[in-house]
């Protein structure tokens, strides 16, 4: 097991595998992975100051801003559990978190290793998230192509009905790639001009897309 320090982005479109390779870079090099969905939930939880600031927004409906995402990541990182490395994703999701991100960087003396993408054809993204379904009664999941239940329509564990949720249904799934093009754009420019911009093919097996990730690291 690697003992390196590392300090990773990761970014992927829904259904691409991040999720994945995140967790195996986790467990590889010991470093926490760090979301900004699960942090604002822990933050939240925890009934910090800036939790309560985050929830306001969220309970509005509204995007957390800029100013208190920072604060929280900069809270985040200061954690013991950061001292070897860390790996981010979800943020930063603009040009202002990337510079805020800069100067905690700058900061404590470290330097970003690299910012990992995980590339795959939206078709197959649709594929992959359109066909999924999921149990009413004990929520487990099947993929009409590559897990299908024995039965049609029917859970093979407790034989309730199956269905597609709505973030499953294919204009939800074009909605949330725009999206992702539109936001992560800009930061693969940002990072790309720097050179830390590795993309890693995401079709293949996910050891296989992990073993690529080693290589890029220089493992």
């Amino acid at each position: 097991m690697s003992v390196r320090s590392m300090r990773l982005l990761i970014i992927g479109a829904p259904g691409a595998g991040k999720g994945t390779q995140a967790e195996y870079i986790k467990t590889h090099y010991k470093i926490p992975h760090i979301s900004t969905g699960d942090m604002f939930r822990k933050f939240i939880a925890d009934n910090t100051e800036l939790g309560n600031l985050a929830k306001g927004y969220i309970e509005q409906g509204n995007l957390v801003p800029d100013s208190a995402t920072n604060l929280m990541v900069k809270a985040r990182l200061s954690w013991s559990d950061c001292r070897r490395g860390f790996l981010l994703d979800g943020y930063p999701r603009n040009l202002e978190q990337a510079s805020a991100l800069d100067e905690m960087m700058k900061e404590n003396g470290w330097t970003l290793n690299a910012v990992i993408k995980i590339e795959v054809d939206p078709a197959v993204i649709l594929r992959r998230i359109v066909g999924r379904r999921m149990c009413r009664v004990c929520g487990k999941l099947y993929h009409v192509e590559n897990m299908p239940p024995k039965k049609e329509g029917v859970c093979d564990i407790c034989g309730g009905a199956l269905y597609q949720r709505k973030d499953d249904e294919e204009s939800t799934v074009m909605h949330r790639l725009n999206v992702y093009n539109a936001q992560t754009a800009p930061i693969l420019e940002y990072y790309q001009a720097k050179g830390l911009v590795h993309v890693v093919d995401g079709h293949g097996k996910p050891l296989g897309t992990f073993q690529e990730v080693l290589e890029i690291l220089g493992e």
